[in-house]
């Protein structure tokens, strides 16, 4: 009996030893490397949902930018497009003052008993209200005042910088 106690002991032994051999190798053969192939994915996947993050922020600033540049743009033309505008009224309002003017000269001519209509006509022509040919002092003066806020627009959207009350173009026009 004790040889079959021996041999018990013996295989138990060995089939505790292969037991543990096949724990420790399922554990170093099978179970690390698919934690290290799990680790590996989940690290690339991460990496990827990073750069997808960096690329969508970067899409989000240009796509900021272009609607500064845009906003900005449209300052420009809507600042262009009041100077033009003011251009356009005070050369009206100059030709209208003209105009009144040269007919309030025109009729003290005409009712002057010794003068004729035809010869106060061409003495003091009077030039149409809308689109007149200013004196060239005043439309210098105009067009000069027209460029400097054309070059204010372009200032302040270049640099961002809104002038001081005392140098805007309005209030040198008004």
């Amino acid at each position: 009996m004790a040889a079959s106690v021996d041999t018990v002991l013996k295989l138990s032994l060995a089939a505790g030893a292969l037991l543990a051999g096949g724990g420790v190798g399922y554990y170093f053969g099978v179970f690390l490397p698919a934690q290290a192939i799990h680790e590996t994915v989940e690290s690339g996947t991460q990496r990827q949902a990073a750069a997808i993050d960096r690329s969508a922020d970067i899409e989000r600033a240009r796509r900021a930018e272009q609607q500064q540049r845009e906003a900005a743009r449209e300052r420009y033309q809507a600042c262009v497009g009041a100077a033009q505008t003011t251009y356009s009224a005070r050369w009206t309002a100059a030709c209208r003052a003209q105009h009144d003017r040269q007919e309030a000269a025109y009729e003290d001519c005409a009712d002057d008993l010794f003068s004729t209509r035809e010869g106060c006509a061409r003495k003091y022509p009077v030039e149409p209200e809308h689109g007149c040919a200013l004196p060239l002092s005043i439309s210098n003066r105009l067009v000069s005042d027209r460029d400097a806020a054309r070059s204010q627009c372009l200032g302040e959207m270049q640099g961002g910088a809104v002038p001081d009350d005392g140098e805007t173009w309005g209030a040198a026009a008004g």
